[in-house]
């Protein structure tokens, strides 16, 4: 039977899938036949886009396409592949000859299948686990896409696009690379021989618009009341801690929250993938370098939060510590530059202290634990929580305020929570947001700074949501 190509778009996450159908459908249901020519289908339509993208990349001038809009290569290479596929005698309609024109520009100016998927802002992760294995989150939950790669070959060429784009490199002798797409997402790759089932891509998407605190209050990430405490803590320069597990949110907190910084002051951030979206005027964004190929040239955390030292900061705010780059950090914290603030991944307040705590450990600097705990008690005041639910929503959980020291330990009062409550019958978590009672140590800070917070806000039986 005479086999056309007909377009399948998936609504909202996969690329453009061409897939080969009857041209006569007389069943609503696809034979098992049907299904199999489909299946055969799906390779065919990759080595056809790929063999169009090999021959454009022969016909055209690849340095004048960064001088050019898309819309305008866009005709220019929609002519060439008419030509091509007139002469390779493949029969498709007008809608299908667009659709392999957007699939084909996507090879050559974009990240191909992925392209789809980066442009749907409803996607805030992508997880390729090999050329045939796409997962993305959306809403919090992990979902299977439609979006496959020829092989493993064409998977590593766009990470090799993407990796090159920031001067970094990826191969056997260096396996694994973070990097960021142009809008600011962030990027890990890892490919053979670490992987063992074919290269591994994680790209968390950078929002296209910016969430603040108005925001996350309407998602209910968090009530009115603690966003103002939020606020009164960033304005009257407190230091701040971040803690969450991965994907919890403390980015986009950490954002949200440098909002209320003055715009008067010098901010320095230090990251190793450069994706804050401070607002300010007066910025200073520092990111991390990984080593060359000669294995020279490395500048790590520790030694931009050094040199950060050294260009007269207001506040410094460091994306996320890890190691021994948490000790310098306490120390400037320790040291005139009140409201800096930063991001641990730990699963609760308590936590987070332990892990800063180790980091010191790796500074390479003999200090007792006392000594240490007490460089913590000193440099951080509030600790705040966050944590992705089982149902996908994220939401602030616990805001602590560090007090000092009793003995040997850290001693801490949490002001807000959330205590949960149980489920809906959709599986949603319930909940709800209280305060604890205590009146916060911070509060004389926020009225020398001049704002004045209700002490209603901190009664237990205050409504909050």
């Amino acid at each position: 039977m005479f086999m056309k190509w007909s377009v399948k778009r998936a609504a909202e996450t996969s690329e453009p899938e061409l897939i080969e159908e009857p041209e006569i459908v007389s069943e609503p249901e696809a034979s098992p036949s049907a299904t199999q020519d489909r299946a055969e289908s799906e390779p065919n339509e990759l080595a056809l886009k790929i063999s169009i993208h090999r021959e454009l990349l022969d016909r055209i001038n690849l340095s004048a396409l960064d001088k050019m809009p898309r819309a305008s290569i866009r005709s220019e290479v929609a002519v060439i592949i008419n030509e091509m596929l007139t002469q390779q005698r493949q029969t498709l309609n007008r809608g299908e000859r667009e659709a392999l024109v957007d699939d084909v520009l996507d090879e050559l100016l974009g990240l191909g299948p992925l392209e789809p998927l980066l442009q749907d802002e409803s996607i805030t992760d992508i997880l390729v686990n090999g050329p045939k294995i796409v997962f993305i989150e959306r809403d919090g939950l992990l979902e299977r896409a439609d979006t496959t790669f020829k092989d493993d070959r064409h998977l590593m060429r766009i990470i090799q696009k993407i990796v090159s784009a920031v001067g970094r490199r990826v191969d056997e002798s260096s396996p694994f690379v973070d990097a960021r797409l142009a809008d600011g997402s962030r990027v890990n790759a890892i490919v053979a021989p670490l992987a063992v089932d074919g290269s591994l891509l994680s790209i968390r998407k950078f929002a296209k618009k910016r969430i603040g605190i108005e925001r996350l209050v309407e998602l209910e990430s968090m009530p009115r009341a603690m966003a103002d405490v939020l606020s009164a803590v960033v304005q009257s320069r407190r230091n701040v801690l971040i803690s969450g597990g991965t994907g919890s949110g403390k980015t986009t907190l950490l954002n949200a929250m440098s909002s209320f910084i003055d715009e008067a002051e010098r901010i320095v951030t230090i990251e190793d993938s450069a994706e804050l979206q401070l607002q300010q005027s007066h910025v200073a964004r520092l990111e991390t370098r990984p080593a060359n190929i000669e294995g020279k040239g490395e500048v790590g955390q520790r030694d931009l939060v050094k040199n950060a030292l050294r260009m007269r900061p207001d506040r410094i705010i460091v994306g996320e510590v890890r190691a021994g780059e948490a000790f310098d950090m306490l120390q400037a914290m320790n040291t005139g530059h009140d409201g800096s603030m930063t991001t641990v991944h730990a699963n609760t307040p308590r936590d987070a202290l332990s892990r800063i705590e180790q980091m010191i450990g790796m500074s390479g600097i003999d200090m007792p634990a006392r000594s240490a705990r007490a460089q913590i008690a000193a440099a951080i005041n509030v600790v705040v929580q966050v944590s992705r639910l089982s149902d996908g929503r994220r939401k602030v959980v616990s805001l602590s305020e560090i007090t000092g020291m009793e003995g040997e330990t850290i001693t801490m009062q949490e002001i807000f929570r959330f205590k949960i409550t149980g489920r809906d019958e959709n599986g949603q978590v319930q909940g709800k947001f209280e305060a604890s009672g205590i009146r916060p140590k911070f509060l004389s800070h926020a009225i020398s700074a001049g704002i004045n917070l209700s002490a209603e806000l901190f009664r237990p039986d205050y409504v909050m949501d």
